[in-house]
């Protein structure tokens, strides 16, 4: 038979063994400063985005992928360069 080379070995720990949760661990979990909860994670924009749904040709899709991570922010721009604003 076969063995799983992946496997986790003795380190594993059983998930009914985990500590009980308790209030004073509830009450830490959201940081706040006075009495305003602090947000985590990426602040608001002052103009958010809209989700349209659009369809393109395939080649010109995949130009703007060929250029690597931000092929949509190119997208966005070269619209915004054809709409002049």
């Amino acid at each position: 038979m076969m063995t799983n080379e992946k496997s986790t070995g003795g380190n594993w720990i059983d998930p009914d063994d985990a500590p009980k949760l308790t209030q004073d661990w509830a009450d830490g979990a959201d940081a706040y400063v006075g009495q305003t909860l602090v947000r985590r994670g990426r602040p608001k924009l002052e103009q958010t985005k809209q989700h349209v749904s659009l369809r393109l040709d395939p080649d010109v899709i995949a130009s703007f992928k060929a250029g690597g991570p931000g092929w949509q922010a190119r997208i966005n721009e070269a619209l915004r360069k054809a709409a002049r604003l």
